[in-house]
């Protein structure tokens, strides 16, 4: 069965191959700095790993030219393939290493991970990019995110409840396997051959459109919207378990509330803000749920400032995932808009870089100041942020046409 041949094939395909990104970000990202907080680890050394581990994802679009040039020998189903094996690979040591004792050995074998889980991310964006008509990159972009979140709740939420009763081992392969898992699906799906490239002056041509794409204002504003846009929900992201926690909340509480609330609200939020970015200008949409976002953020911090405890914490917190939801399926698809083809994974990934550089400087300086100045003035600044990048919006129109993002069924 081709699941690129149709469109709902293609969110079936696309969805678990997110799934397979959004297993290890899970864990990573969510259960295992909750883990280490409740271990009693400082919150400085919990957000400087993670923001460590976001790295490879920010630089990603460093190798990705890479992926672009060398399609012809290695398509992108290859490309994608060979990354969820070394994704496996490098989770499989772990399985001997205890999370605690072992840090310098965990990160050595998590940024391998990370690199290769780059990689896959480049890839499978790249082959979105070229299989998908812009009219259905938004719907598409929040099956992906739901599949990605799914999974990420499973690895997240999940494990901070299986941990105790099945061990880190037994988390391991479990994340194991649900990296693996979409291989088949894409071994399945039959994309066309990519045209060959001329027989002199491949590397030529492409430096020349890959200068043509980055000499334009419209992609350095896009790269800078999305390093600030970002910045008030991944604050609370970075440290939404930590915050929790500190807040008088248990880590079977915080398992459930990713497990279940989290996932469900971030999922329902970026399937209707997909659907609805397909529905009108993308950035209208966008920029209506940037405001939206900020806003909840901003209600977060108030609430916690006012010394808010108990449900209503739970509450700003799922209303945030779902405004999140809005603006990362809308946003997704307004970067894949401003994508030219055959720099797919190139420019793609540069975006898409410039969000991880964003959670990446968000993280860490949430980290200090809720260390230094609580949480709540650091959502409000960080929230403050992300509604000064909208004077950047009026600037990134919509594309006149398909033709900057005419899809082909290449692989």
């Amino acid at each position: 069965m081709d699941f690129l041949s149709t469109p709902l094939r293609r969110k079936i395909l696309f969805a678990s191959l997110y799934a397979s990104e959004g297993a290890p970000i899970g864990f990573l990202w969510w259960a295992f700095p909750t883990i280490l907080r409740s271990e009693g680890v400082p919150l400085e050394d919990i957000t400087a790993l993670t923001s460590l581990l976001v790295l490879p994802w920010a630089l990603k679009f460093l190798w990705a030219p890479a992926v672009d040039l060398l399609r012809f020998r290695w398509p992108l189903k290859r490309w994608i393939l060979t990354s969820q094996f070394l994704m496996g690979i490098t989770l499989l040591p772990l399985m001997a290493t205890n999370p605690a004792e072992h840090m310098p050995l965990l990160v050595a074998f998590l940024l391998v991970h990370a690199i290769a889980a780059a990689t896959q991310d480049v890839s499978i964006d790249a082959l979105c990019i070229r299989v998908a008509s812009r009219a259905e990159r938004g719907s598409l972009n929040g099956w992906m995110q739901a599949g990605m979140l799914v999974s990420r709740s499973l690895l997240g939420g999940g494990s901070l409840l299986l941990v105790e009763q099945v061990g880190f081992r037994f988390i391991i392969i479990l994340l194991v396997t649900v990296v693996w898992s979409s291989s088949l699906l894409l071994m399945l799906s039959k994309p066309s051959q990519e045209s060959a490239p001329p027989a002199s002056g491949s590397l030529q041509q492409f430096v020349g459109i890959l200068r043509s794409a980055f000499s334009k204002r419209l992609t350095w504003l896009v790269l800078f919207f999305a390093v600030f846009s970002g910045a008030a929900f991944e604050a609370v992201g970075a440290v939404g378990g930590p915050f929790l926690v500190d807040r008088g909340f248990s880590t079977e509480q915080v398992g459930w509330f990713f497990l279940v609330p989290a996932v469900a609200c971030m999922s329902a939020g970026a399937l209707l803000g997909g659907t609805i970015a397909d529905g009108r200008p993308r950035s209208s949409a966008v920029r209506c749920f940037l405001m939206f976002m900020s806003l909840c953020v901003l209600g977060l911090a108030a609430a916690d400032l006012l010394g808010a405890r108990g449900t209503i914490l739970l509450i700003a917190v799922a209303v945030i995932y779902c405004a999140i939801g809005l603006f990362i399926a809308s946003t997704y698809a307004l970067y894949m808009d401003h994508t030219t083809p055959h720099l797919g994974a190139t420019q793609f990934s540069a975006y898409m870089g410039a969000t991880n550089a964003c959670e990446s400087w968000s993280g860490f300086v949430m980290g200090r100041l809720a260390g230094s100045v609580g949480y709540g003035v650091g959502f409000a600044l960080l929230a403050g942020v992300s509604l000064l990048s909208l004077a950047l919006l009026p600037f990134i129109s919509d594309p006149r046409s398909d033709s900057l993002t005419q899809p082909a069924r290449n692989g």
